[in-house]
């Protein structure tokens, strides 16, 4: 996918398939990949794509910088407006989001209805979802949530090989029914399921088999709960994130994180703590990827006067007053607020050195892992949260960092033994040479902020560092506008800020790395038939049960213990190889609906179990 493209609005992107001939649309699969290769020319606001002698696609974005409207994609060919070029060159540009091509304003305008749905350094996009007051659906929702739900079946009984344009743009129709019927978690869940499917079949960078498991596995369930007779409210959601009146807030920086989002949006989120110990943020994201990510680091703040840019915000304060602020922490920028820059604390005083006085074990027992799946909202939020600690570099490890605990009091109780991640692991960013960096230091003691891996055994996604207080030989040098601490995503580490390697203790080696559960655990087998489920389609569960396959690991299962795992298994197996006649004798497919559900208890009780076995990693 050229970055040149512009996000287009899902509406858009069906119409065009859904106007091919069927003879067009066996050839559009093709076609995505050929276009999505072609060089793009900016003309001011155009973007043209070159797709033959004779045909030209001209994308031209609106306001938003999105493509909203059918009439901002043209082509010149002689079939145009339902053309293979059209269709397919849409079909190759970033899904938008839809309140983004709606052309509401962004963080940074003077509005605070809506901001961009972004993925914020792995963690799932905030889409503004918020309990409804709603207690029942009418039947134009449950209708919309039937066919969302028929759209996800299908893809999940095609597999990522069948799943291609056209399965994608049936789901785009029906995730934007959902949102005209007022159903915007489904929508936004299968637009997170187009990306995915987008991402794994041209087999992109920071697109993962899990992740799509993780978001087909959201969208079957939300659905299902739409169609049940009395769905909780919060599964329906809400269109805009609300912002409510704060008053006065006094802020202090804390860090800052680049956002590089798979919908074409980069910018900012700057991490920021009250004087009461909340956490808030303040966001500029808006077109433009990775480019826009380096480009916001330093990009001036939306509040106040204007005069304090993101560097500056993350290591200093404001002054708030007039505050709006949303459901998920973000500060609002609307014409009543007020702020003023304000000298910032640094991480050994006040609210910020509350980060660091709690052992890991009680910092990460109410995140990752505590909230289940059938609570995606929960999930988000646990997920999306920070976590301050004191740490001693151990060394490097296959892909991750190791590093030992340094338990707050001084006590000579050891830490836990703990992995670092790069938070994010686009190559513009600074985040993987950081961490390369910290780890040629074995001994090297520091402070760090960072985001537990709700995935992964005892993993920190580090977002920033500093020096350790008191210790003025084995810690971080860093430089004094720097003021602290080092943001990992912008801010590089070189040579000159570590600490001499004479003055480290010496390296007694790598200690036992600790046992990963969720991959050393025999839950394996359950988790390999689900991801090929989803990667191979339902031939591909179906066909090693024929072979006696699965019944081997059914076994396996129950014999430590995993009953339920056994059984789920057994029961997906089942549903998938289960075949009826029709009244000639034919054999026909049988109820895809048993078979997705069959599916989707197997994906919950699989991730339920794996988060509890990462939570446990976490205590001592």
């Amino acid at each position: 996918m050229s970055p040149e493209l512009p996000p287009v609005a899902p509406e858009v992107t069906a119409a065009a398939v859904a106007g091919l001939t069927s003879r067009l649309r066996k050839k559009l699969d093709a076609a995505v990949e050929t276009f999505a290769a072609v060089p793009v020319v900016v003309e001011g606001a155009e973007r043209r794509v070159r797709c033959g002698a004779d045909a030209d696609v001209v994308l031209t974005p609106g306001p938003s910088g999105a493509v909203t409207e059918a009439e901002q994609a043209v082509c010149s060919c002689l079939l145009a407006p339902r053309c293979l070029h059209r269709a397919a060159v849409l079909s190759a540009c970033p899904v938008a989001d839809a309140d983004i091509a709606s052309a509401t304003p962004a963080v940074g305008s003077s509005s605070d209805t809506v901001t961009p749905d972004v993925s914020v350094a792995g963690v799932p996009g905030t889409d503004g979802v918020g309990p409804s007051s709603r207690a029942e659906l009418t039947e134009t929702q449950l209708a919309a949530a039937r066919a969302l739900w028929g759209a996800a079946v299908a893809a999940l009984a095609a597999g990522i090989p069948a799943a291609g344009a056209v399965a994608q743009a049936e789901l785009l129709r029906a995730s934007h029914s959902a949102r005209l019927a007022g159903l915007y978690r489904a929508e936004g869940a299968a637009l997170r399921v187009v990306r995915g499917l987008r991402g794994v079949r041209s087999r992109h960078d920071g697109h993962r088999l899990a992740d799509l498991v993780a978001n087909l596995r959201e969208l079957l369930l939300t659905t299902a709960r739409l169609a049940s007779a009395e769905p909780d409210p919060a599964w329906v959601g809400s269109a805009r994130r609300a912002y409510r009146p704060e008053g006065a807030l006094r802020v202090h920086g804390v860090c800052r994180e680049p956002v590089i989002a798979a919908t074409g949006y980069g910018g900012v989120v700057t991490h920021v703590v009250s004087d009461d110990g909340r956490w808030f943020t303040v966001a500029d994201v808006k077109p433009g990827g990775a480019a826009r990510a380096r480009g916001a680091a330093t990009a001036t703040v939306a509040l106040g006067s204007g005069s304090l840019d993101h560097a500056r915000l993350s290591r200093g304060g404001l002054l708030v007053s007039g505050a709006t602020l949303s459901s998920d922490g973000r500060l609002g920028a609307g014409k009543g607020v007020r702020a003023t820059p304000v000298p910032g604390r640094s991480w050994t005083s006040g609210p910020l050195a509350a980060l660091f006085a709690r052992p890991l074990s009680d910092s990460v027992g109410g995140g990752p892992g505590n909230a289940p799946v059938s609570d995606p909202e929960q999930a988000r939020q646990q997920a999306g949260e920070l976590i301050g600690c004191d740490l001693v570099i151990v060394g490097a490890s296959d892909d991750h960092v190791l590093a030992r605990e340094l338990l707050p009091g001084g006590t000579d109780r050891e830490g836990l033994l703990i992995r670092l991640l790069p938070a994010h692991g686009h190559p513009d960013l600074a985040h993987t040479a950081n961490l390369r960096r910290l780890a040629s230091r074995p001994g090297l003691r520091l402070r760090v902020v960072g985001r537990p891996d709700p995935d992964r055994a005892a993993t920190l996604r580090p977002l920033a560092v500093g020096p350790l207080p008191d210790d003025d030989t084995a810690t971080l040098r860093l430089p004094e506008e720097w003021l602290g601490h080092a943001d990992l995503g912008y801010d590089r580490l070189e040579g000159v800020h570590l600490p001499p390697g004479d003055a480290l203790p010496e390296p007694t080696g790598l200690p036992g790395v600790p046992p990963d559960p969720v991959a050393e655990a025999p839950l394996w087998r359950l988790r390999r038939l689900v991801e090929v489920a989803v990667s191979g389609g339902r031939r591909a569960v179906a066909q090693p049960a024929r072979d006696g396959d699965r019944a081997r690991d059914a076994a396996a299962l129950r014999r430590v213990g995993f009953r339920t795992a056994a059984d789920l298994l057994t029961e997906l197996t089942t549903e998938a190889d289960r075949r009826g006649r029709d009244v000639f004798g034919r054999t026909e497919e049988a109820d895809p609906d048993a078979y997705a559900s069959a599916w989707l208890a197997a994906a919950v009780y699989l991730a339920d179990t794996e988060r509890a076995l990462v939570r446990a990693t976490w205590q001592p």
